[in-house]
């Protein structure tokens, strides 16, 4: 199995901050679901290099004992360079499709997917919104970039069976509201 962990709770909105670390309620997310991670059998741990990710990461590493290792694939979408003001962008790409998507988010995904593929079983990955609907839509076949909404913290499952990966159980969802 490989687990989809969305970070905590961010201490500032896209418009406030590039890379804002965890909320205090984003910081006890993220030792909420160290806890529950530690029943899983999890070996490694990865994390986007987003300082929310690393954070939340940071809790299941203390409480299992295990390094976290950054790795770029998983991190948060790009935006692109001629882009001004990210949260419109966002907000319009995440209501979308990934057919209609610039280059540099294509090959994003394409880099997360393959990322994904190639994980050895029971690794756990903290990552995004966006990157957990890139994961999930291609393994249910859907084009729409956003197919759910995970919540804070939340974990999704994703299994591999005959050298395929398959989504086995969606992570607990929300409202996520793009402010």
């Amino acid at each position: 199995m490989i687990y989809l962990i969305r970070h905590g709770e961010a201490a500032a909105s896209w418009g406030e901050h590039p890379d804002p670390g965890l909320s205090e309620t984003g910081q006890t997310q993220a030792q909420s679901v160290a806890e529950h991670l530690a029943a899983y059998p999890i070996k490694s741990i990865i994390s986007s290099p987003m300082a929310r990710c690393r954070e939340t990461a940071a809790y299941f590493g203390q409480q299992s004992g295990l390094d976290v290792t950054v790795d770029t694939d998983v991190t948060e979408i790009p935006t692109p360079a001629d882009i001004s003001d990210r949260v419109p962008w966002l907000r319009s790409l995440m209501s979308g499709n990934w057919a209609e998507t610039p280059m540099i988010v294509a090959n994003w995904r394409d880099s997360l997917l393959a990322k994904i593929a190639t994980l050895p079983d029971e690794t756990a990955v903290f990552s995004h919104f966006v990157a957990i609907n890139a994961i999930v839509g291609r393994l249910e076949g859907v084009d729409t970039v956003t197919v759910f909404r995970p919540n804070y913290c939340s974990v999704t499952n994703i299994e591999r069976r005959d050298e395929q990966i398959r989504l086995h159980a969606r992570g607990d969802s929300l409202d996520t509201r793009i402010l």
